[in-house]
């Protein structure tokens, strides 16, 4: 097994800049390219910085600021005991915002991260100047089909494609089980959430490895989970009502949505019901869309952005 590596083994160098940020309480860690209107880069589960390197070359080339961050309790930001709630890692967003200089930018996120961008324009919408969302539908969206299928048997079932937010509910064991024989459940996790095309590609291998090893930074695994851990609980709690009630106010940021039309993660269903703004589905592409097709996507959200 591999001995733990220290946090900054996540700062890969490449054309871009590393710093530490305080907001919110916290210090968290950023890799920046460009200059001009800022993007700010907001990544999912079981990743860090890095999933969008292909994205920081590409809008900074075509004049933006982009920033992309290791969330709260990944990479080499802060891993603190507790905020991994939505108030709290909103507040994370909106405040690393202002620690930039800026008092609004271009949220993108995925998966997760995606998820942190809708909530972090609804409630803290002054910071919003658009929301872009990859495998993320809106969370009231994702809420309702969860609910609905809850207790179907159909393949076509949205609670059971996210079955791993319930298997993150135990103590300890799913720390275990993330970081076990060098992390290898993330690169699972990854090649089943992806699709066909890129699997096979040299830059997954690269990926995952990159992955597993920022999974094994003392802490990680833990905090990940977290994440999981507050969404479900949550439900059971006021303050799942009270989430859910903030997030039905209206975005009133433009929205752009990206989805891969194979992704398991993500149903067909979902994506038809988080209606708002503008919605791609990339053919042949699973939950990864910034890294299986980043072209398409560069593209995409630069057009948007513009």
């Amino acid at each position: 097994m591999r001995s733990r590596p220290d946090p900054s083994i996540v700062r890969v160098d490449g054309p871009w800049t590393h710093r530490d940020i305080h907001a919110n309480g916290i210090r968290l860690h950023v890799a920046e390219t460009g200059d001009g209107p800022l993007v700010l880069l907001l990544h999912g589960f079981a990743q860090f910085w890095w999933t969008w390197r292909h994205q920081l070359t590409a809008l900074g080339d075509a004049g933006f600021r982009a920033v992309a961050v290791d969330l709260r309790g990944y990479g080499d930001s802060d891993k603190p005991p507790r905020g991994y709630d939505a108030w709290t890692l909103a507040g994370d967003v909106a405040g690393l915002v202002k620690s930039l200089g800026e008092s609004r930018a271009h949220l993108v996120g995925h998966g997760w991260g995606g998820l942190l961008a809708w909530t972090t324009a609804a409630l803290h919408p002054r910071v919003a100047h658009s929301v872009g969302a990859l495998s993320a539908p809106h969370p009231l969206a994702l809420r309702t089909q969860i609910r609905r299928t809850a207790l179907r048997t159909r393949p076509n079932n949205q609670a059971r494609a996210l079955g791993h937010l319930l298997g993150a509910q135990l103590p300890i064991l799913p720390e275990r089980r993330l970081t076990g024989d060098d992390a290898a459940a993330v690169e699972r996790l990854i090649r089943s959430w992806s699709g066909p095309l890129w699997t096979g590609h040299r830059d997954f291998r690269d990926a995952v490895d990159q992955y597993r090893q920022a999974m094994l930074v003392p802490g990680a695994a833990h905090c990940a989970l977290e994440y999981h851990r507050w969404a479900v609980r949550s439900q059971l709690r006021g303050e799942g009502r009270r989430y859910k009630e903030a997030m039905g106010r209206r975005i009133e940021a433009p929205v752009l949505q990206i989805y891969g039309a194979v992704d398991p993660c993500v149903l067909s269903r979902t994506r038809a019901a988080s209606r708002q703004g503008e919605t791609h589905v990339l053919p042949g592409i699973g939950h990864f869309p910034h890294e299986e097709a980043p072209a398409v996507t560069n593209a995409l959200l630069t057009k948007f952005l513009r």
